[in-house]
């Protein structure tokens, strides 16, 4: 249950998210299906709060001494990534959120592209699904990239 624990949190930090946890359970021979679940689990949990709350703490935090350099990165990185799902998506702004989310790069993934759907004041619901849809997409090529990572490397042993 301990390393369940640590697919949860993993799974939660920014940057980070599914993106890491996946790799860290399939590197200690969980059992994929739950890992999974959980690693789903763990990073839809901070989706909603960050779509609702983020946006309106950084903009309060933003001319804070100790903390306003790092809100103002925050707020520029959610208002370019917002940018460019807008001039990218057009009426498909929906299926860009999910691709976003969805394809493992640094920078993107569930929090980012949440805060991008909170600045350009995007449907709730719509862009929650999307971003899970997004997160299962990352979970799939992580899966897919570990398996073949460990393989490779058994492989070779």
């Amino acid at each position: 249950m301990k390393k369940y624990f640590w697919v949860l949190l993993i799974s939660m930090v920014p940057l980070i998210e599914i993106r890491g946890a996946i790799p860290y359970a399939v590197l200690w021979g969980l059992p994929l299906v739950p890992s999974i679940i959980v690693a789903v689990i763990g990073n839809m949990i901070p989706v909603p709060f960050i779509f609702l709350f983020a946006r309106k703490v950084l903009e309060w935090g933003k001319d804070k001494k100790l903390i306003g350099p790092f809100f103002t990165w925050c707020l520029q990185k959610g208002e370019k990534g917002g940018r460019k799902l807008e001039a990218k998506a057009g009426r498909g702004l929906y299926w860009a959120l999910f691709l976003f989310v969805g394809i493992p790069l640094p920078g993107t993934g569930a929090w980012t592209g949440m805060l991008a759907a909170s600045i350009l004041n995007m449907d709730f619901k719509k862009s929650t699904l999307a971003a899970l849809g997004g997160v299962l997409l990352a979970g799939a090529i992580m899966l897919a990239l570990s398996l073949l990572g460990v393989g490779a490397y058994n492989l070779t042993q």
